[in-house]
């Protein structure tokens, strides 16, 4: 074998052994646990998560959807998803990261959400209908 083709062939090796090396450190590295693995969790699991589901103003105005998977969808009249993100619940507070930057938080207290100077009602739930008859015995109108 000339000396030319002794180089190639180290040179080809030398790759191989270079990109078996990169692999496995990438694969060693995925298997690392992330930031909160192998912590107790600090807020509720989402697949069990009591607050999931819909909560809405007393004048339906303003229709904000916890969902299952940690996100949220806020309509605000007729504007479906005004506001989308993710929230985290921890006891009674939630704190929300929305998908254009801006953070909130809010305090649930049973079925009443105080968020954003803004009280929300569990859909359907007796606190909310006993802020639609408050409401509508006031003569306050949408």
């Amino acid at each position: 074998m000339s000396s030319v083709e002794q180089r190639k062939v180290s040179g080809a090796v030398a790759s191989i052994v270079a990109t078996a090396a990169l692999t496995a450190c990438a694969t060693e590295t995925s298997s690392m646990p992330g930031p909160t693995e192998g912590r107790p969790p600090t807020t509720e699991t989402t697949a069990t998560h009591r607050y999931v589901g819909m909560w809405v103003t007393a004048d339906n105005h303003i229709r904000q959807e916890l969902l299952a998977n940690g996100r949220y969808d806020e309509a605000s009249g007729q504007r479906d998803s005004a506001y989308t993100g993710r929230y985290e619940v921890t006891g009674d507070h939630i704190d929300y990261w929305d998908d254009t930057g801006f953070t909130a938080d809010g305090r649930f207290e049973g079925d009443v959400l105080h968020h954003g100077g803004y009280v929300f009602y569990r859909e359907g739930s007796a606190a909310h209908r006993r802020a639609v008859v408050t409401r509508g015995s006031t003569g306050s109108s949408s």
